[in-house]
């Protein structure tokens, strides 16, 4: 009965392999931000995430927004723009301002930071308003986690 046992327990430990799973967000990826206002359903963005080697050192991190038909920001109060903003809970958050394109209609919003050095699995990406004189940091308009990262 023992011998059946230890035979039974190897084959079983060939045959049923632990599965890893891998927890890191793929690169390059992106994510569809979505907007958390619902009087806003045509604001939209993507933030394309993928590594970048701009130094002999390490790889960074490039984190870009691309943000359409976003509010104003001077409809929200004292705001004159939006900046990218990413973190990870508790952790650490990266800010990045956000420019608007010149065209018909509301502008295109975009901006990039390229140097992150964590591992973005878990983190936030938002596209959020801000006061360029006074740097403060306004009102999510849009958001996705990295965990949508396709």
């Amino acid at each position: 009965m023992k011998k059946m046992l230890v035979v039974v327990l190897m084959v079983g430990s060939i045959l049923v392999q632990p599965v890893q799973i891998d927890a890191e967000v793929p690169m390059p990826c992106s994510a569809v931000l979505e907007s958390v206002l619902a009087d806003h359903v045509n604001a939209k963005g993507a933030a394309l995430v993928y590594k970048v080697k701009l130094t002999p050192s390490f790889p960074r991190t490039s984190v870009s927004i691309h943000a359409n038909h976003l509010p104003a920001p001077s409809t929200a109060g004292e705001y004159d723009g939006y900046e990218g903003f990413t973190f990870i809970p508790n952790e650490i958050s990266w800010r990045f301002k956000l420019f608007p394109t010149p065209g018909e209609g509301s502008p295109t919003w975009t901006g990039r930071i390229d140097d992150i050095t964590a591992d973005l699995t878990n983190s936030t990406v938002e596209v959020r308003l801000s006061n360029s004189n006074t740097g403060k940091l306004g009102p999510v308009i849009l958001r996705n986690t990295m965990n949508a990262c396709k």
